[in-house]
């Protein structure tokens, strides 16, 4: 398995298609959509039993079907997710657990190799001007990403916003081959230099399991102020928010109690989350300085336990202008998500993720927010238009070494908790991964991405499993818009 992610890396370049036709009109109906097909090749760290080396593959068409005018919109969108080749042994037993998201497809699909549904991914109708030309209100099944509220004019903080700011707590957690929607109300107040908006809704099921109509009992109120501000030589994006989460499902939670706790606690998750981001860009002779900072803090409640915990990434950057050809970007940050210092304190302290889109902030997603320590570097190069190389090192570590390793982006389906962890003796060190990931516009409707990870394993790690050396998950990709 190990030689077969140099060639399936490499073998993207050989996968563009042709331009298609532009979005067709039915009277005053728009019709649009897009097929994106993927190719994943896995090899996990080395467990007891089973099988970590595997691939699989996943493709998701969508089409679209919509109709804009001045104080009213709608839209209609039919998804259809389908995973061929899943892996029937990637699932270790105890706390190794699944190797892999293929194992996490494959067990979220009644253990089912090859699975495929229909669905509608979006439904809704949009009201606008009431109240006054910046007001919007859609009502009904709809994407929703936080963060991205309000999308700079300024380009170095739109990229920020879009590639380390948004989802980090609610999203349509698109890089898998199903994603999630959400039914219920979004209002938004839009002006080019604020926004208002709120969302009270329920997240779909999907994700993971490709049988995505039905809901899951859990419902979140939303609500942010979001400024644009600054000079010419310094441009600024700021918002505070405000999440509420009530999770009334029936399922075991994932956190460092006692399974048999864990399992009598059948009380609601009731979760408050309170924050803000702040981005900012430094225009000068010799290049572009930016800087991030998102924090957030959490009360409430987590079955029977009170809850309260928090979290904060600070992160910097530079874009000189030398080097003009390969436009170099250099960043580096720090990231913190508390974790639970004692299972028996009637107190959970993880930091709780909620329902993000973790592979912006975990590209190769054996880890994410919670209870986590990462210092990260990042290079990115753009030496055509069409082409943009990310590099990436993250030496990652857990929060507190009485928590567990936590992986995973949050409910999907009533059966499952949605969070995964793994307890590691005591020890916090987790990996050191480098990854690459290569985007090719090979047409201006065809894109062609290619990712390779590789993640060596620390204490942590090796406590889990007996052998775990490297691990290692790359990908082709192709996505075609029509």
């Amino acid at each position: 398995m190990r030689r077969l992610i140099p060639w399936a890396i490499l073998s993207g370049c050989t996968l563009a298609g042709q331009v298609g036709p532009k979005p067709l009109k039915i009277g005053n109906v728009t019709v649009q959509g897009s097929v994106r097909t993927r190719t994943e090749i896995w090899d996990w760290f080395q467990p007891s039993s089973g099988d970590p080396s595997y691939a699989f593959q996943g493709t998701l068409a969508r089409i679209s079907f919509s109709q804009t005018g001045k104080n009213f919109d709608w839209q209609v969108e039919l998804a259809a997710p389908i995973l061929l080749g899943l892996p029937d042994q990637a699932t270790a037993p105890g706390a190794q657990g699944e190797m892999g998201l293929g194992a996490t497809y494959f067990n979220a699909n009644k253990r089912n190799r090859n699975t495929a549904m229909i669905f509608p991914k979006q439904v809704f109708v949009r009201v606008k001007g009431l109240g006054g030309p910046n007001h919007s209100v859609r009502f009904g099944r709809f994407e929703f990403a936080d963060g991205l509220e309000l999308v700079p004019k300024n380009a170095t903080l739109a990229a920020l916003k879009r590639e380390r700011i948004q989802m980090r707590l609610i999203g349509p957690f698109n890089p898998t081959h199903v994603h999630r929607a959400f039914d219920g109300a979004h209002y938004a107040y839009a002006r080019p230099d604020r926004n208002i908006t709120a969302v009270f809704a329920v997240p779909t099921r999907g994700v993971f399991q490709t049988d995505g109509w039905g809901w899951n009992r859990i419902a979140f109120g939303y609500g942010s102020y979001t400024r644009n501000w600054g000079s010419k030589a310094h441009s600024a994006d700021t918002r505070v928010f405000l999440l509420h989460y009530h999770d009334a499902r029936n399922v075991v939670k994932t956190d460092n109690r006692a399974l048999a706790v864990r399992r009598a606690d059948t009380a609601p998750v009731k979760v408050a989350t309170f924050g803000f981001h702040s981005v900012h860009a430094f225009e000068s002779k010799r290049g572009t300085a930016d800087f991030l900072v998102w924090a957030a803090g959490q009360t409430g409640s987590w079955g029977r336990n009170d809850h309260g915990a928090g979290a904060i990434a600070i992160e910097a950057g530079f874009q000189p202008k030398m080097a003009s050809k390969l436009k170099p970007w250099f960043r580096g940050g720090f990231y913190h998500g508390s974790g639970d210092n004692d299972p028996a304190d009637n107190k959970h302290g993880t930091f709780f993720q909620v329902l993000p889109t973790p592979r912006f902030y975990a590209r190769f997603p054996f880890f994410n927010m919670m209870n986590n320590q990462d210092i990260m570097g990042a290079l990115t190069l753009r030496p055509h238009a069409a082409v943009t190389i990310s590099n990436e090192f993250h030496a990652l570590r857990l929060a507190n070494r009485n928590d567990l390793w936590l992986a995973g982006g949050g409910a999907f389906q009533p059966r499952t908790f949605g969070f995964a962890g793994r307890a590691t003796g005591g020890s916090r060190s987790l990996a050191n991964l480098w990854d690459t990931n290569i985007d090719w516009r090979a047409r201006p409707n065809v894109t062609v991405t290619t990712y390779l990870g590789v993640a060596q394993a620390r204490a942590a790690a090796r406590f889990v499993y007996p052998r775990p050396g490297k691990a290692a998950f790359g990908l082709v990709e192709l996505t075609y818009r029509f």
